[in-house]
């Protein structure tokens, strides 16, 4: 398992949805670092009546190259909030890989510090 760390940036535009009650964004995101390219996406949210609970699911497209290999792979997101403990999960999705990343493994997390984005990627290549 490989343990890599960068920067990334990201953009959210809400969309709207009259017939279902959730919050509805897309996301465009370039990776820097180790993991270097862009993805795009799209997000679902809930937030409830209850202060600091809250979640949302996210698929998301990345192109680019890690570690200097070209290809691209697919993350799934899926974050809860309950009272304002946090718990996130960023998977890849099995058999998503292309290119050189076909048959890439793994998990991200993020990281948010001054206002800045940083994502946490373990993976694994065949």
């Amino acid at each position: 398992m490989k343990h890599i760390k960068g920067e990334f940036d990201v953009a959210m535009e809400s969309q709207t949805d009259d017939e279902f009650a959730v919050g509805r964004m897309t996301l465009d995101k370039t990776y820097h670092g180790d993991l270097h390219g862009f993805s795009k996406g799209q997000m679902l949210s809930h937030v409830t009546n209850v202060k600091g609970s809250a979640g949302y699911v996210a698929m998301e497209s990345f192109n680019g190259s890690l570690d200097g290999k070209k290809g691209g792979f697919v993350l799934m997101h899926q974050g809860i909030m309950d009272k304002g403990a946090q718990s996130l999960e960023i998977s890849v999705i099995p058999d998503s890989g292309s290119d050189e990343l076909t048959g890439i493994s793994g998990k991200m997390s993020i990281e948010i510090v001054d206002g800045k984005h940083f994502y946490l990627f373990d993976y694994t290549l065949p």
